[in-house]
């Protein structure tokens, strides 16, 4: 028994039209003395080009959770950077107006 099955539709002459330029560009139309090769050829790019874009999808999609932990990762970074500077800031030395003595000033 064939691992094949078939099956058959019904195109427009426009529609046969649109497949005959779909495939056109990449093989000659004399190569298909049947319309059913025809169909069968550009059914089978049809699939290769869907899967590839599946693909695509699919690695944009992963790239993107990928960029998103980077940035993520150097907003932390930024924000540790940052917490020290105004622990620094926090507990800096400021002149007292007398006689120019300091003390220290805890900001809350």
């Amino acid at each position: 028994m064939s691992s094949s099955k078939k099956f058959k539709i019904t195109l427009s002459k426009a529609q046969k039209k649109d497949l005959i330029n779909i495939i056109i560009n990449r093989k000659s139309i004399k190569k298909y003395k049947k319309n059913s090769k025809l169909i069968k050829v550009s059914l089978i790019q049809y699939i290769k080009v869907k899967n590839k874009l599946d693909k695509f999808k699919q690695g944009y999609l992963e790239m993107s959770q990928i960029n998103l932990n980077i940035c993520e990762m150097g907003f932390a970074e930024d924000m540790v950077v940052l917490k020290e500077y105004e622990a620094k800031l926090a507990e800096s030395d400021l002149p007292d107006d007398n006689c120019s003595k300091k003390r220290r000033y805890i900001l809350c």
